[in-house]
């Protein structure tokens, strides 16, 4: 109870914290990667000493190839992404990451996305994301189709989606200043993580809905308010232990894991974070302040 006993509070956090991620995301944006604007990506292993990124950076700018994105991975290998070269182009820049002869560079992958693929993967990753919510939002519906006392149906599923909202709106954000200080992309990882969220993170909320379902059939409660918090206290425990178990696995994955898949993983966890907070201080909260303004109203 005291979770809802001190809804204002947990509500007005949670809209801190979705303004403050809209004011990222729109200060400094999201950096695509090649698969949505299209260019080319190397990785290059470097068998003896590995050159520091300043040399890189300064072997690149006499090809005239634009501004490269050059990123460490591991001990000796580096990830370089650039505009779309062409044949010639990759060779180029093959032979200038050898730093004049001095260093000896081996190409482990090159891959190419054309501007058009870019801009088709974009339009598909929108319709995917759409398609989702869609399903999400129609799920939600059938599932509570038979609540309408004292709060509705439809507005479980509109609850529902403001937490999907709350929980993919914050960790974005926390990827627009990953953009800006350390030059993350928006690539197709970024992509199913956040698809990945949005499938947890209703599957927490309809759990606590689900148990407030239950004890208002039961009638074990006076008061809708009452409900509400106690089922919230039956299940959370749950949700928390199921939620670490897995943000346990991602945490290894960040920092132990490859560094194509870092971000990824960081993602992960943010939404597995925020997913669970929301089930238990955004949406339970904001049922019992729905319920309490229709009251109010009626009064």
């Amino acid at each position: 109870m005291y979770i809802i006993n001190h809804k204002k509070f947990f509500l007005g956090l949670s809209a801190f914290l979705v303004l403050a991620s809209v004011a990222l995301i729109a200060y400094f944006g999201l950096n695509l990667g090649i698969d949505f604007k299209g260019g080319s990506m190397t990785e290059v292993t470097y068998t003896s000493t590995r050159p520091d990124v300043e040399t890189i950076h300064g072997a690149l700018e006499s090809l005239g190839v634009g501004e490269a994105l050059v990123q460490p991975s591991g001990t000796d290998s580096f990830f370089i992404k650039t505009r779309y070269l062409s044949e010639t182009e990759r060779v180029a820049v093959i032979d200038a990451l050898a730093i004049g002869g001095t260093a000896q560079v081996i190409e482990k992958s090159f891959n190419s996305i054309g501007p058009s693929v870019g801009s088709e993967l974009k339009k598909k990753a929108a319709m995917s994301m759409i398609f989702v919510v869609l399903a999400i939002i129609t799920f939600i519906a059938f599932s509570f189709r038979g609540v309408s006392r004292p709060v509705s149906s439809w507005k479980y599923g509109l609850i529902a989606v403001i937490t999907l909202l709350h929980d993919i709106i914050i960790p974005i954000g926390i990827f627009a200043a990953l953009s800006h200080f350390n030059g993350a992309e928006v690539d197709t990882l970024f992509v199913v993580a956040i698809l990945t969220v949005l499938g947890i993170s209703v599957a927490d909320t309809i759990v606590v809905f689900d148990r407030v379902r239950e004890n208002i059939g039961n009638k074990a409660f006076t008061t809708f308010k009452e409900t509400v918090g106690t089922s919230l206290t039956q299940v959370y425990r749950r949700s928390i232990n199921t939620s670490l178990t897995v943000i346990f696995v991602l945490l290894a994955l960040y920092f132990f894991g490859p560094e194509t898949t870092k971000n990824f993983a960081l993602m992960l966890t943010a939404g597995m974070f925020f997913g669970t907070y929301s089930s238990i201080f955004l949406a339970s909260p904001l049922l019992v302040w729905v319920e309490e303004r229709q009251n109010r109203s009626k009064q």
